[in-house]
């Protein structure tokens, strides 16, 4: 596997919502907590850690503060411990319906409560000592199998979805979590489930629905008879096994899904590190070193995973073959790098459906005549200008800073802080995206920069990869798609920064 930080493992955060529908949450202002809040934000983001002591105990850290949450032998509970003590040990007792229970592990007894009147002091379990668990982190990701280190992806051909994968390469390779009525679904990068006995299925039904526990770190996902998901036979296919207890086949890390590009150049062909055109019908031509404009037909060799560096916002493209982009002699670019270096980055510039590069010698990466790339232009006419298209994602989930991008309920209007979130469908015209929503309606700009999700036909947006994992999105008018103070997604933001950055 490639190294570098691109199998990124994604620290788990999420928050625990009572039979309320409130949230628990740390506050700053005494370290109290308290289950008020109805939404989940930064005070309401939870990380678990194991115990220090190598038990079945763990620890409930506060992303907002820092800091332990605690019980004492009174009952009396709080986030104040900067170093986990004996009274920050819980033990996660799951409940048939999905719900955890909390029970301090030195007193024994159970957390919960209303409000702001939280105890862990209950002998006895009752609808308020029960805490659904909703994941903060973004919903799509790559699935690792901890067992078979190899990566989950949709096998068409099979109809099924297999843990038998190398590198989580290609769309295929997405995997996106649906939370609904308190547990989580796996849904393919074809908007289909999957169920407990291997099928894909269009609809969340019970037996596509599954609860989700933690162990050591890692995630399992249980379904409703209780057996867990892990991956069976040879091409080790996932569906529910005989087991009723999480072992190391039943499972999986979540990791980061950077995004992967294909880049068309201007004679209409893709950009790739096979030698020679492709012709269709006939064998593919072997890798090579030389990057070039080649091909005509979009496959692996043809796409590149892309990761923006977080200080100088520049990016890096990483082949199929196992090699960065870099700079080499002569201006030339070649897929040969193995470390990540001043040579391998490239700015971007954003220029409405095309993006143009620069590399480290300052100079604009081009299409010669044979096709090749190379840094030798010092402005950007034709043949510096690319089609940039993200190919892994054809359905998409939108997170800004204050939530989730979500249909508000009976209107045309967009939600930016929800606690769910909708997932979208993209479609790719020419450089430009076209959103399509719930109930199939696209994505528009109207009066006012308003932005619906009603249209009949479909309007072009221009994505803009800004930061790492962060995405502007920049309407036909110039303007950038942002949330605010109002909780409604508006066209209106003159420059692509802070609530017009999406994470994606």
């Amino acid at each position: 596997m490639p190294t570098n930080g691109l199998h990124q493992v994604l620290k788990i955060q999420f928050g625990l919502v009572n039979d309320a529908d409130r949230y628990l949450t740390a506050e700053s202002f005494g370290f109290k907590v308290n289950a008020s809040a109805p939404s989940l934000k930064r005070k309401q983001m939870w990380v678990l850690e194991p115990d220090p002591g190598q038990g079945t105990a763990v620890l409930f850290r506060s992303s907002h503060l820092g800091r332990y949450l605690s019980a004492e032998e009174d009952g009396r509970v709080a986030c104040e411990a900067e170093q986990p003590s004996r009274d920050c040990r819980f033990l996660v007792l799951p409940q048939p319906d999905g719900r955890w229970v909390l029970q301090s592990e030195p007193h024994g007894r159970f957390f919960g409560g209303t409000e702001d009147q939280l105890s862990c002091f209950a002998t006895a379990i009752s609808p308020a000592e029960l805490w659904t668990v909703h994941l903060a982190i973004h919903p799509q990701a790559h699935l690792l199998s901890v067992s078979r280190r190899r990566y989950a992806h949709l096998c068409p051909q099979e109809d099924e979805i297999t843990a038998d994968s190398n590198t989580p390469w290609g769309v295929d390779a997405l995997i996106t979590l649906i939370f609904q009525n308190r547990q989580y679904c796996l849904k393919s990068c074809d908007s289909r489930y999957l169920r407990s006995d291997g099928r894909l299925v269009w609809e969340p039904e019970a037996r596509a629905r599954y609860t989700l526990e933690f162990k050591a770190g890692k995630l399992a996902f249980k379904d409703c008879d209780g057996r867990y998901l892990a991956p069976v036979g040879p091409a080790g296919t996932l569906r529910a096994g005989r087991n009723t207890r999480p072992g190391k086949d039943e499972l999986f890390d979540l990791e980061e899904s950077p995004p992967q590009v294909v880049l068309v150049a201007a004679n209409h062909r893709y950009v790739s590190v096979r030698q020679g055109r492709g012709v269709r019908g006939f064998p593919s031509p072997p890798p090579g070193v030389n990057v070039s404009a080649n091909q005509d037909e979009e496959l692996d060799h043809e796409t590149f995973l892309m990761q923006i560096d977080q200080e100088t916002k520049k990016c890096t493209f990483y082949s199929s073959t196992g090699g960065y982009w870099t700079l080499v002699t002569h201006g030339g670019i070649q897929a040969t790098a193995t470390q990540v270096s001043a040579n391998t980055m490239f700015e971007m510039e954003w220029r409405g459906r095309r993006v143009a590069l620069k590399a480290s010698n300052g100079r604009y990466v081009c299409m010669k005549k044979n096709g090749q790339l190379a840094a030798i232009s010092d402005f950007v006419g034709e043949d510096e200008e690319f089609i940039l298209k993200l190919i892994n994602r054809p359905i998409l989930v939108l997170r800004g800073l204050d939530g989730f991008v979500c249909q508000r309920r009976g209107s045309n209007q967009l939600d930016t802080n929800r606690s769910v979130y909708d997932v979208f469908h993209l479609s790719f015209s020419d450089g430009a995206y076209q959103i399509r929503g719930r109930g199939g309606g696209f994505w528009h700009t109207g009066s006012h920069g308003s932005v619906c999700s009603d249209g009949q036909r479909a309007e072009d947006f221009l994505f803009e990869f800004r930061e790492r994992g962060r995405l502007a999105i920049r309407t036909r008018s110039g303007k950038y798609l942002r949330g605010g103070a109002s909780g409604l997604l508006r066209a209106d933001a003159d420059a692509p920064a802070g609530v017009a950055l999406w994470e994606y």
